[in-house]
């Protein structure tokens, strides 16, 4: 099936997509040859300037037809640049932007402010991750995933809490690495496939995803691809890494890097599903399996944690596996339940680990023991910690509650009741450690000594700008989920043909307008 491909002359009058991804870059750049009273201002500009085109990219995007809109295609020293945006990744590229923005915002409450490294990282990671988002090109997508390592590392190093910062560096190169190269050869197996049936050699995905059913090794492909993916998304039992990163970094970092996460769900939706089918449906119970099995890990390990960092990267590990179920019951409602759920639990693990952050600053601990109490004088970061735990428990008001209707409609027509009993437990097991946690931070008092809060100013302002933001966006975008569902809606219902025994016909999608 031909994909439509709308160029961006046609919609803007400049490369908006290659904008998006530079415009941190540079702003980088100029960082680090500014003189340092200037550091913050030109990363705000940068971080502001990148927000608003990325409100321009979804006032451009036409909601209403399917395939790729504000397509790139550039030829630099004989390497092919594709880019382009559709249901799939357009709402990844305004969260990346905002949560970047917020990241910077987070940092002049703290120390961070004036490290200029620091503020290079998360500059440097937003453009990362946009440009993997928006790559057409499967080897320019991997060179993205590869550099995201660069400011993982130097983030970790520079500004990390913990003691043991070098070992978890070691374990998370091991694993990224071996993901790395499995989803290499995996891609490499692609297209040197497409040439042996006697097509041209090429790595654009579109000329994969229109060629699909003369590539050859498709199961081979499929592990590679799965398996590479898994590492990032993360999906147990590839999650090792993750735990000891999100204890050891800082919660600025660890904001911007658990949204980075959901590449992993991206790049499965983008170069699995579409480009090796067949697979994907011979070996979908199996991911269902491990899938559900994250769920039951995820969550109780969750409520085993003393450490607030160490719970929400549990929290991930729990949800992915929801994630991964959906992804792979082959219908417009799953895969629309699953994207958008993605997004949402983007904004509200961001928003959990800028509030542990907050109470770090003035406690100088994360450990759940020695917290307690702060919600009569910290009632703003409450509230923030509050709104997004009840977004990631997919309560109704918060965007979780219909993209998770949508996710459990269609597992229960795929896989049937049992599976989505089991998820719902899932996520009851999720309430019960995030509700827990609020309790113990906010409301009941600490039972083991701790030092006294901070008695250093802290910007009330830069609190409750970032606490209204995340709250705001979770709640407006919980109460009218319509236009979000809608920019989604068009290529779920494409990538759903490619499977004609589990596709649902896109007239039988419920009515959001």
């Amino acid at each position: 099936m031909t994909t439509d491909i709308v160029y961006w002359p046609a919609a803007s009058a400049f490369p908006l997509l290659s904008s998006l991804t530079l415009l941190p870059l540079v702003a980088a750049l100029a960082v680090l040859l500014a003189r340092p009273a200037l550091t913050f201002r030109i990363a705000f500009g940068g971080a502001v300037a990148n927000v608003l085109l990325s409100l321009y990219l979804l006032s451009v995007f036409d909601a209403d037809a399917a395939g790729i809109h504000l397509a790139e295609s550039w030829n630099i020293f004989g390497l092919a640049y594709r880019a382009g945006v559709d249901g799939t990744n357009i709402l990844f590229v305004p969260l990346a932007a905002i949560v970047g923005l917020l990241t910077l915002i987070y940092t002049t409450i703290t120390r961070h402010v004036h490290d200029r490294l620091f503020v290079v990282c998360v500059l440097a990671y937003q453009g990362v991750l946009i440009g993997a988002f928006v790559a057409l090109n499967v080897l320019q997508f991997w060179f993205w995933c590869l550099m995201e390592l660069v400011p993982v590392v130097l983030l970790t190093l520079s500004a990390g809490t913990g003691m043991r910062r070098n070992q978890v560096i070691k374990t998370v190169l091991q694993y990224w690495l071996s993901g790395l190269a499995m989803s290499l050869a995996g891609f490499l197996l692609l297209s040197f496939g497409l040439a042996d049936s006697g097509l041209p050699l090429s790595f654009d995905w579109l000329t994969l995803k229109h060629h699909q059913l003369a590539i050859p090794h498709e199961t081979l492909i499929f592990i590679l691809l799965f398996f590479g993916f898994a590492v990032r998304m993360p999906l147990f039992p590839f999650h090792a890494w993750l735990p000891p990163l999100a204890e050891h970094g800082t919660a600025a970092s660890a904001a911007i890097f658990l949204h980075g996460l959901k590449l992993g769900i991206y790049a499965v939706i983008r170069f699995i599903l579409p480009l090796v089918p067949g697979a994907a449906e011979e070996w979908a119970h199996f991911a269902l399996t491990l899938g559900l099995i994250g769920i039951f890990y995820g969550a109780v390990l969750a409520l085993m944690q003393i450490n607030m960092r160490r719970l929400l990267s549990f929290a991930v590990i729990s949800h992915t596996g929801m994630l991964v179920i959906g992804m792979f019951s082959f219908n417009d409602f799953a895969l629309e339940g699953s994207i958008l759920l993605s997004v949402a639990y983007g904004l509200a693990t961001a928003g959990m680990l800028f509030s542990i952050g907050l109470i770090y600053e003035r406690t100088r601990t994360s450990f759940l023991p020695r917290l307690g109490g702060l919600f009569e004088t910290n009632s703003a970061i409450a509230l923030l910690f509050l709104i997004s735990a009840l977004s990631t428990m997919v309560m109704p008001g918060t965007p979780g509650f219909d993209a998770a209707h949508l996710l459990i409609e269609g597992v229960i027509e795929e896989h049937g009741w049992l599976t989505a009993i089991a998820i719902l437990l899932g996520n009851v097991l999720a309430a019960a450690f995030l509700l827990w946690a609020f309790q113990r931070l906010f409301i009941t008092h600490r039972r083991r000594f701790a030092q006294p809060y901070s008695s250093i100013h802290h910007p009330v302002l830069q609190e409750r700008l970032i606490a209204l933001t995340v709250c705001g966006l979770l709640i407006a975008t919980g109460f009218y989920t319509t236009p979000w569902l809608k920019y989604i809606d068009q290529e779920a219902s494409e990538i759903g043909e490619h499977y004609p025994e589990h596709h649902r016909h896109h007239s039988n999608l419920p009515d959001h307008e």
